[in-house]
């Protein structure tokens, strides 16, 4: 597995700014690039290696691992691209609940005209859909955007209130509640995201031959999918688990959005997702299913010196229409999942190899123990 140093840049002394100040250059989390790995699919093609920001060393051979069967592979990964939205909800207040119901089909008849609004708060906004809930007089509206290459945020924030403004002198009846209620959801686990998708919906996927499941994994195709049954399945069921079945998501995702400028608290969201695992006759189909990745190739954090030459060295600052980086980084974002998920059921279908993996890696010293 290739490996480079930490990405790093000019230390500035710290300096209060609004009542925050820069931190020492020490606080920088541990950065390196495994693979590559082989992707295929409508957002991203291609072999590349992928930067991880973490503390947890064992993550970089574990996802290597996985990215050095996508390369036994002939198409390698095919990460396919289902969906994507940026939402915001607000929240209005009517005197009752047949109030909030009018209100409802107000908005709902005045779409065309919202869209209007959305785009003139930013050319790159989208309005693609509103849709509503109602709690008594509550009416809870999740505005559904496309944002372009950005994650959307902020600009999701703009249109909203933009909307809201409106609303609120064009429909009778309702008054302000808040610019952010919760129906969104971000930044939390919930189901309504599971279902209606927050960002990118991607699914990776990979069907691997019986001999490659042996020799590069050790284990076989009815083991992996017995252990996605037991654990990732019943077990996160037992749990209670909110529309999400699958090992660790958060581990890579969190690496992966630290190193490419991500807002990395939304892996709560992110890392909703299901892991699915076949035998089909000794061979190993496997896939991941992620609808909620928030990525974005501008916007704040983008024009740091690493993150910069992390989204160029992933081919997400190409001459490209509108969103098709950040397609292509939310692509590479769940092959890099499915890489890390894979090495590890494979690791747990085998008593005592994920213990000594982490005992071998954690207690080494210096760079070469992520070779």
């Amino acid at each position: 597995m290739s490996s480079e140093p930490a990405v790093t840049s000019t230390t500035v002394p710290a300096q209060a700014v609004n009542g925050v100040a820069d931190e020492p250059a020490g606080t920088r989390v541990p950065l390196r690039w495994v693979g590559p790995l082989r992707i295929s699919g409508n957002a991203a093609q291609g072999e590349t290696h992928v930067p991880l920001a973490t503390y947890e060393s064992p993550l970089w051979p574990s996802v290597a691992r996985g990215a050095r069967v996508s390369l036994q592979v002939g198409a390698g990964i095919t990460a396919t691209l289902v969906d994507e939205r940026m939402t915001r909800s607000v929240l209005v207040e009517a005197r009752d609940a047949q109030g909030a119901h009018a209100a409802a089909q107000a908005v709902d008849a005045r779409f065309e005209e919202l869209r209007a609004i959305t785009r003139a708060t930013s050319r790159f906004a989208e309005l693609l859909a509103v849709r509503h809930e109602i709690v008594g007089p509550l009416l809870y509206l999740r505005l559904e955007f496309a944002t372009g290459d950005a994650s959307g945020h902020n600009m999701a924030t703009l249109a909203a209130d933009a909307l809201l403004t409106h609303l609120l002198t064009h429909v009778p009846g309702i008054g302000y509640g808040s610019i952010s209620a919760n129906y969104c959801t971000d930044k939390k686990a919930t189901a309504v995201n599971g279902i209606l998708g927050r960002g990118k919906n991607v699914t990776a996927e990979i069907l691997v031959p019986r001999a490659v499941v042996e020799r590069r994994l050790h284990t076989t195709a009815a083991r992996i999918a017995r252990l996605n049954t037991t654990k990732n399945l019943i077990g996160t069921l037992l749990a209670g688990g909110i529309r999400s079945a699958n090992a660790h998501y958060a581990n890579m995702l969190l690496a992966f959005y630290l190193a490419t400028g991500q807002d990395a608290a939304n892996i709560v969201e992110g890392s909703q997702g299901v892991t699915y695992a076949e035998d089909r006759d000794g061979d190993l189909y496997f896939s991941c299913t992620l609808p909620n990745l928030i990525v974005g190739t501008v916007g704040n954090g983008k024009g740091l010196p690493g993150v910069e030459e992390a989204l160029t060295r992933l081919g997400c600052r190409q001459d490209r229409p509108t969103g098709a980086n950040a397609r292509r980084l939310a692509a590479l974002a769940a092959a890099t999942v499915l890489c890390g998920e894979l090495s590890l059921l494979a690791a747990q279908t085998n008593p005592g190899e994920l213990m000594s993996a982490h005992t071998r890696l954690e207690r080494s010293t210096g760079p070469s123990h992520a070779q």
